[in-house]
């Protein structure tokens, strides 16, 4: 379930237009889950997308209520790279650009039809129009994730991650040299008042904790850092709106990058760099490590760092 709380800029707005922004679908297809009894305000199943809203009414959303026409086929010309596979889970090494899902606007081609084609269980796994997949990774972004291959295994990885157990570690580069060499910003995250289809920092948004660590700073071609992040929740977006919300925006993010030069990063320089969670299976904390993808470490690798001579 997604809770939203109507914000100021989304006051008056029919029901149907909140429920597209947050599923990231049509209004037809909001119409279709509304219908289908998936959503409701204040506790109260809505009759009819046609509600209007007001500033702090709460609007719960079902996923699962999102009308599929026909689940996702397997795809075996998706590339992606398996790091890891047992009984229980895959691990993946997912590249940039791909999404992970079918959604508005890629109904095919994602992580999921390449695992299909890999995996044909996993058809039978999780909600239907995304078998397996139990935790987010942008489709910008690098890295590390992770897939249950059975019911059993996704409900207790789903668990893991909804109470903040599973360890998630990011890369990521940064505008300007953070004052302290290790901060965590604590901050809640809703949609932008000024622009619902962004996310922000706002007073009535869910908890957010991402805590950050500088590993080294540069200063050509311009003060730039490079951070680890650790998330302590997943909130849509949270590490590129925690730290454009303290002025350090990642290198070439289109959306909260404040407008500022890309530096020949075509992407938001952000890398899934490590991953731990409880195997559910055994039972045993199980870690896994990738590599900075070669585009970002290839910028990387062009920076002048900052010596620290104390």
């Amino acid at each position: 379930m997604i809770t939203e709380i109507v914000p100021p800029a989304l006051d008056g707005e029919r029901l149907d237009r909140v429920v597209a922004l947050v599923l990231d679908v049509s209004r037809k297809t909001a119409t279709a889950v509304i219908e289908a009894g998936g959503a409701t305000v204040d506790g109260d199943d809505a009759p009819s997308g046609k509600v209007r809203l007001a500033v702090g009414q709460i609007v719960v959303v079902d996923p699962a209520a999102v009308p599929i026409d026909e689940p996702p086929g397997p795809d075996p010309t998706v590339g992606f790279t398996v790091l890891h596979v047992d009984d229980d889970v895959i691990v993946i090494d997912k590249p940039a650009g791909l999404v992970v899902h079918p959604g508005a606007g890629n109904p095919d081609g994602t992580l999921v039809n390449g695992l299909l084609a890999r995996f044909p269980e996993l058809a039978g796994v999780g909600e239907p129009v995304r078998p397996g997949i139990v935790h987010r990774l942008d489709a910008g972004s690098s890295g590390l994730l992770v897939v249950a291959r059975t019911q059993d295994a996704a409900d207790r990885l789903i668990g893991q991650f909804a109470d903040h157990e599973a360890t998630r570690v990011y890369l990521a580069l940064v505008w300007g040299h953070p004052s302290a060499p290790h901060g965590i910003i604590d901050a809640p995250i809703g949609r932008s008042r000024r622009d619902p289809l962004r996310m922000a920092v706002v007073a009535d948004g869910r908890w957010a904790r991402t805590e950050y660590r500088v590993l080294e700073q540069f200063d050509r071609p311009a003060d730039l850092a490079l951070l680890e992040c650790r998330l302590e929740t997943g909130r849509t977006h949270q590490i590129r709106v925690h730290l454009s919300s303290i002025n350090h925006p990642l290198v070439g993010d289109p959306i909260y990058g404040q407008r500022r030069p890309k530096l020949q990063v075509e992407r938001p320089f952000l890398h899934a760099a490590e991953l731990a969670f409880e195997h559910p299976g055994t039972g045993e904390t199980v870690s896994f490590r990738s590599e900075l993808a070669a585009d970002l470490a290839a910028r990387l690798a062009t920076l002048h760092r900052v010596v620290d001579e104390s």
